[in-house]
């Protein structure tokens, strides 16, 4: 499958992965994908998010810190959330109480290298969502008739799947049709 992709869309992926080893994670999440796409520059998804107004360092840092709070929260969004308040359960509340008792970031699912004494440590796998996140990017690019996955396709397919990644752009005013405004397919830019 990554043979279509571009060499900025690949090196998204492997940000993406640098994320995921980098925090402890046991695998490559949708919102991996995300924080390797706000650190590319000079390529087609970064020069949309700089489009819609998330150019400045400060604007992108407010996104990474919405992505640390949901992470906090096991990964539930906003609605998630409200659901279960809805049935008197309090996830903040939850969440405070587990981190008191096992420190913070207790429940963001990450695992650190330590205890590992003997074992090899594989590299993270793709989570349910960020194949979702792959597969539907290269769906984009074939719906625009595009001839490559770029990061603009992996952007673009964060903004319609459901979950925090969504969320948290569609908070910023990032969604798949501002995108689609100010990132035409490549086929006309390149003609």
């Amino acid at each position: 499958m990554f043979e279509r992709f571009t060499k900025e869309a690949r090196a998204v992926v492997e940000g993406a992965y640098a994320y995921a080893e980098e925090g402890g994670s046991q695998s490559v999440d949708a919102e991996h994908l995300l924080l390797a796409l706000l650190d590319r520059e000079g390529g087609r998804g970064s020069s949309a998010l700089s489009a819609l107004g998330l150019a400045r360092p400060h604007e992108r840092e407010e996104v990474r810190r919405a992505l640390r709070e949901a992470r906090r929260r096991a990964g539930l969004t906003r609605a998630e959330a409200d659901a279960l308040a809805g049935l008197g359960i309090d996830v903040s509340e939850i969440v405070a109480r587990v981190e008191e008792a096992h420190g913070v970031g207790a429940m963001s699912g990450d695992r650190r290298a330590t205890g590992l004494r003997g074992r090899v440590r594989r590299r993270p796998a793709f989570s349910r969502g960020a194949k979702g996140v792959l597969e539907r990017a290269l769906r984009v690019a074939l719906a625009r008739r595009d001839r490559c996955v770029g990061d603009e396709h992996l952007l673009l397919a964060l903004t319609v799947l459901p979950g925090v990644a969504g969320e948290v752009l569609a908070d910023s005013g990032v969604t798949f049709a501002e995108l689609s405004r100010v990132c035409p397919p490549a086929r006309s830019v390149e003609a």
